[in-house]
């Protein structure tokens, strides 16, 4: 009996990997965060597969399903918004399941931040402009954040931010990063990148509050900063130039 945790990826049913997606097709359990999770995924699941939504369950709870399950022989398809590597609240689970003595994996799913930056048809990384991404949060009622993880000390690299779970905290954000970075850098807000009512809202730090004030967003959204988000005049990458040597480029001949 295992244990499988599954990254779901960021709303969009057909963005879960093909081993996420058979990993459900074969688990006789499946426990799936219902207030996150597409539904739709759960068809991948056996017809006569148990499902558990674990949206108004206990960590303690959780662990017993775990016990039921390895106490009958069934692997677990635990199914997780976005990817498992950040803010995904397993570690505590696979702590548990270790001291339990239950096996578990984990199969990566497509990031929030990700599907965010194709909806915006970006890419985060221009060449001299912006070379770093940080993902980050701010400080909330599930945990606060480690000394040094401020907003200041990465602004203060001028790095592009993506901002998760702090769209309460908007103008926090703004007051914190306008110093840094200047009113009129590039914001932008996608919420719940690719379900069916994605929004995206576009401004500066010196605008931003405003265009969300006629339509406020409550949650579930990335707030991007940084120089990179609007930058259009800049180089070309040295990858693909004719000139750049590379391993997989021959040289001419002389």
């Amino acid at each position: 009996m295992t244990v499988h945790f599954i990254g779901a990826g960021p709303g969009a049913a057909d963005l879960i990997t093909v081993r996420g997606r058979d990993l459900l097709a074969r688990c006789p359990v499946c426990l799936y965060a219902g207030s996150i999770v597409p539904e739709e995924l759960l068809s991948h699941c056996p017809p006569d597969a148990r499902l558990v939504d674990t949206a108004p369950l206990s960590l303690d709870e959780i662990e017993a399903e775990y016990v039921s399950a390895h106490r009958n022989g069934q692997d677990v398809a635990r199914l997780h918004s976005g990817d498992l590597s950040v803010w995904s609240a397993v570690a505590e689970q696979m702590r548990r399941l270790a001291r339990l003595g239950i096996p578990y994996t984990l199969t990566p799913g497509v990031p929030a931040f990700s599907a965010a930056a194709a909806a915006l048809g970006r890419e985060l990384t221009i060449p001299e402009v912006a070379q770093s991404l940080v993902l980050t949060r701010v400080p909330g009622r599930a945990s606060a954040m480690p000394e040094g993880e401020t907003l200041e000390n990465f602004g203060r690299t001028g790095a592009t931010l993506a901002i998760h779970l702090a769209i309460h905290a908007l103008g926090r954000i703004v007051a914190a990063l306008g110093p840094l970075y200047g009113a009129d850098c590039p914001v932008v807000i996608v919420a719940r990148a690719t379900w069916p009512d994605q929004r995206i809202v576009r401004g500066t730090l010196a605008t931003i509050e405003e265009k969300l004030k006629e339509e406020p967003i409550e949650r579930t959204a990335i707030i991007f900063v940084g120089r990179g988000l609007a930058a259009e005049d800049f180089r070309d990458s040295a990858l693909y130039d004719a000139t750049y040597q590379r391993r997989f480029r021959g040289r001419e001949a002389s």
